[in-house]
């Protein structure tokens, strides 16, 4: 008995082996400049929807087409690294002219290195130790601003009281707490192309081109990233006045290859063609198997979405639609590309792929789904209908239908 089930085991094994997940994204291509930011916002919402299927891997487009950083910014971080740590060792030994001269070269090489920074450090402490420097030497009003741009950048970055006397800790207090820092002015950040993400002080603030209002005075830092193009940042002023920034990205060889093949694909997508070559192409250079390709262009009505559920390896079109998206004023995109891509994928796979369920029993449902079916008295339609008639002629009668 013992030797047939070790005989059956490896057979046992192959039986209940998953299928292999298919490789799936979304790619969206923009046929206006204007349609560009909507998107990169919508390929997400879909990528998002796509995850939820059992069976599918989601390949993101910072996977297919890489998010490099720049070297130049990570040279300029470890440099500056550096520099802090000998500006400091300095200052405890209170070497203060060693030690300004080596924050100040900190701060210039802090100059390049936004890109690379995911965090204030080592900023937010060249900053402080400059600032604690000046007020040393005396000059106050030029520690305060620096320490204008330090809660800018920071507001709750602490001092240190062990390296920092009483009398300047208090000063930051005066600063954070006087006219000058309550000041706000907005930014807009601008790229070629749009769509890219906008990072300020290392928060998601949206997509290019897009405008921040409400940014305390100072420097902040300023990071935007797109898949397929190399990160750019930089430390940027913001006055009461409106700062607008606006840089051009540098793609990748990867994202300039799938670039390459966009008109042919926008082409089938547009016409609509049933076995497309082109479409079929673009998921063998990417490795994908299966995809929801799309052009989106602006129209007067809001932005004009072409949509095909393609099957890769074949270049065949399981399922399309055509609609025009009003906007997201009030948060509906998400919902609609989600229904967009359930009913696509559910209907051209026959059903196979099954939605992951939430473990929460409210999910997905609004809470207005039983209005159209209750009736007068806490009773619904269908348990009228049900209903067996009663003895009582009277029974369901009002008195006013003849009226």
């Amino acid at each position: 008995m013992r030797a047939l089930v070790l005989a059956l085991l490896p057979s046992l094994a192959l039986a209940a082996a998953p299928a292999p997940a298919r490789r799936v994204t979304s790619l969206l291509v923009p046929m206006d400049p204007a349609s560009e930011a909507n998107a990169v916002q919508m390929e997400g919402y879909m990528n998002e929807a796509l995850g939820n299927f059992a069976g599918f891997t989601v390949r993101k487009p910072e996977e297919l087409f890489g998010l490099p950083g720049d070297p130049a910014a990570q040279s300029a971080l470890e440099r500056a690294r550096k520099g802090y740590s000998e500006s400091a060792a300095a200052f405890d030994k209170k070497e203060y002219d060693e030690a300004e001269a080596k924050v100040r070269a900190t701060l210039k090489e802090l100059n390049g290195a936004p890109s690379s920074m995911r965090g204030c450090s080592p900023l937010c402490e060249s900053l402080a130790l400059y600032a604690a420097l000046l007020h040393l030497r005396g000059d106050v009003e030029e520690a305060k601003l620096v320490l204008i741009d330090l809660i800018a950048v920071s507001p709750t970055f602490e001092l240190n009281p062990k390296r920092f006397s009483r009398e300047f800790i208090s000063l930051r207090v005066q600063v954070a707490t006087g006219r000058t820092s309550l000041l706000r002015g907005s930014a807009t950040v601008k790229s070629r192309p749009s769509g890219a993400r906008v990072y300020v002080d290392g928060e998601m603030a949206g997509y290019t081109p897009v405008t921040i209002p409400t940014l305390a005075v100072g420097k902040h830092l300023l990071r935007i990233e797109r898949p397929g193009f190399r990160q750019y940042g930089q430390l940027m002023e913001v006055t009461p006045d409106d700062v607008e920034v606006s840089t051009e990205l540098v793609p990748t060889a990867s994202y300039k290859a799938y670039d390459a093949q966009l008109d042919r694909v926008a082409s089938e997508v547009s016409r609509g063609i049933a076995q497309a070559n082109g479409v079929a192409g673009l998921g063998k250079s990417l490795g994908l198997e299966r995809a929801m390709v799309g052009t989106v262009k602006a129209s007067g009505e809001g932005n004009e979405l072409i949509l095909g559920y393609y099957d890769l390896r074949n270049g065949k079109k399981l399922g399309g639609r055509r609609v025009v998206l009003q906007g997201d004023e009030f948060g509906q995109l998400k919902a609609e590309m989600e229904r967009m891509v359930n009913q696509m994928v559910n209907t051209s796979d026959g059903g196979a792929e099954k939605v992951v369920r939430s473990s929460d029993p409210l999910d997905n449902r609004g809470g207005t789904e039983d209005w159209g079916a209750e009736d007068r008295g806490g009773r619904t339609r269908s348990e009228e209908k049900k209903k067996k008639k009663a003895d009582d002629p009277l029974d369901g009668v009002s008195g006013t239908e003849d009226w």
